[in-house]
């Protein structure tokens, strides 16, 4: 009997041992891909939300970069030339420029017999015209800013559905219940993020527009000052 025992003790001691130096299951890690993919068919729609968002920031911003790259001495050459009274040289300064501001005073240099009044107006509504070319397709992001976190929404209601249709056919457990709470947390973190985004980028490319928006008013303030002086 005491053998027995002292060797069911030397049996226990062993496996608490082998259990000890066993080396510690590595943790499950999880990966946005697969994160994703839980997130169910509404993440197409948020997938091609941040598509043309992505799309329409970059195309936008090229844009207004290039509108805004005004040669410094632009004015000052115009200056000179309608000082001068070289109207055409003036024109040719402004088509090598191709710029919003360009196009503005190239405007008034065409109408630089008519009345101040005339040539303000004409200048004014060009002005116009060239914002309106600035902010196309901004509007897309505005869009983008508000239905992605309605997509988002929409992916927390179909979460739940998932849910209780689980729970309702596979009883109440953590697994049948996981399906549908990440479906409902992917959807709506995505759509937040995304709808955060174009909110920004909508922002930031409206400040840019309107710091190009004073310049073409400041350019053309100037420009009917060098007429006035040089028609003194």
């Amino acid at each position: 009997m005491l053998l027995l025992t002292s060797l069911l003790l030397q049996a226990t001691d062993t496996a608490h041992k082998a259990i000890a130096q066993a080396p510690a299951a590595a943790p499950e890690k999880i990966s946005l891909f697969h994160l994703l993919q839980e997130g169910g068919a509404l993440m197409i729609p948020l997938l091609l939300c941040s598509l043309i968002l992505v799309y329409v920031f970059v195309e936008r911003l090229l844009v207004i970069r290039k509108a805004a790259a005004v040669d410094n001495n632009f004015m000052v050459n115009v200056r000179d030339q309608v000082m001068k009274n070289n109207i055409e040289g003036a024109k040719a300064t402004c088509k090598m420029s191709n710029t919003p501001v360009a196009r503005i005073i190239e405007k008034g240099l065409a109408l630089v017999n008519k009345p101040f009044d005339y040539i303000e107006k004409s200048m004014e509504n060009t002005g116009k015209l060239e914002v309106y070319k600035l902010e196309r397709n901004l509007s897309i992001l505005s869009t983008i800013a508000g239905i992605a976190p309605i997509f988002g929404f929409l992916g927390t209601i179909a979460g739940m559905i998932i849910l209780f249709f689980n729970v309702q056919h596979q009883g109440f457990s953590l697994e049948t219940i996981a399906g549908g709470i990440y479906t409902k947390m992917v959807t709506s973190a995505c759509g937040l993020i995304i709808g955060l985004l174009a909110f920004v980028g909508n922002a930031y490319l409206n400040a840019q527009i309107n710091k190009n928006v004073n310049r073409m008013e400041a350019a053309s303030v100037e420009f009917l000052d060098i007429l006035m002086e040089a028609s003194a």
